[in-house]
């Protein structure tokens, strides 16, 4: 009996052995292809490299508020479909690398503000609709709420230009080729006369210096009209010196009857989302010019 007992144990052991040993199997199989996939991912963002690179510049509503409802508040992290990960759509990080692109775009970048969706997301993914052949698209943010167009002068000690340049320059090692500069900026210069009235000169000057530069005298720039101000008065000088701007493959789009947020300063969501399709349009129009410019360029 007692060597009947020993034999039914060491049989009911080896039973549970065999159970246990596939579940080991299993987890350390499903281990692995966490790995696998992990490494897989990770290897793919570092050899996916933009052909068609994009520079977003300017302040707050460039930088993304949207999903912001209160001043210095808190985002509510949430985004849109249109502003999704793409793994055709990537970002240039603080560091310099590229990564593969999410909300919000400038967290990094305009680090010492709340940071929510801005236009750069959406404007990616609706080139990529409206031309699926367009290749990867890669973002550089530059954006910096609150900024006034001198602080983006060139030699300016804030340093915005020389870091707009030096990520723009880093944004090429990968052999793409800078497509855009998307600008939207004004807001801050709506609250002195001084500075309203100098906006043209000021802005005409930046973007001139920015093509120089970049050695790009036709580097094609798409600047937002603005849609909020601090003073209407203000706001509208400022709106005319952009409209009024007649440089060579500039082009405008006007963000003015896009709903904002409570602060009545930045858009919302849902109008960056509508901004970055209009601002893909824009591009899109501009996008045979382009490529004449770069065929005549490499000759």
């Amino acid at each position: 009996m007692h060597h009947a007992s020993n034999t039914r144990k060491r049989t009911l052991y080896s039973s549970c052995l065999l159970d246990i040993v596939p579940q080991k199997r299993t987890l350390k199989m499903y281990l692995f292809f966490i790995f696998v996939t992990f490494l897989a991912l990770s290897v793919k963002s570092q050899e996916l490299s933009p052909k068609n690179i994009f520079l977003l510049a300017g302040q707050s509503n460039m930088a993304g508020r949207g999903g912001i409802h209160n001043v210095n508040g808190h985002w509510n992290k949430k985004v849109p479909p249109e502003s999704s990960p793409n793994p055709s759509i990537l970002q240039l990080s603080l560091h310099k690398t590229w990564v593969i692109a999410h909300e919000p775009l400038h967290k990094e970048i305009d680090k010492y503000k709340s940071c929510g969706v801005g236009p750069g997301m959406a404007f990616a993914h609706e080139v990529l609709t409206k031309d699926p052949s367009f290749g990867v698209i890669g973002l550089v943010p530059c954006a910096i709420g609150g900024t006034k167009i001198i602080d983006w002068a060139k030699g300016s000690s804030t340093g915005y230009y020389k870091h707009l340049v030096e990520r723009a320059n880093a944004s090429l090692k990968s052999g793409g080729t800078i497509k855009a500069l998307l600008w939207y900026q004004g807001e801050s210069d709506t609250q002195q006369q001084t500075d309203a009235k100098l906006y043209k000169r000021r802005l005409k000057r930046f973007f001139t210096d920015v093509r120089a530069d970049l050695n790009s005298p036709n580097l094609p720039i798409i600047q937002v009209a603005l849609a909020s101000g601090y003073n209407n008065t203000l706001k509208q000088i400022v709106r005319a010196a952009q409209l009024g701007i007649d440089l060579p493959n500039l082009e405008m789009v006007d963000a003015k009857g896009l709903p904002l947020e409570r602060d009545h300063l930045h858009l919302s969501t849902p109008a960056q989302v509508r901004l970055g399709k209009i601002l893909a349009d824009a591009f899109l129009q501009f996008h045979p010019a382009v490529a004449l410019n770069e065929f005549l360029a490499s000759r």
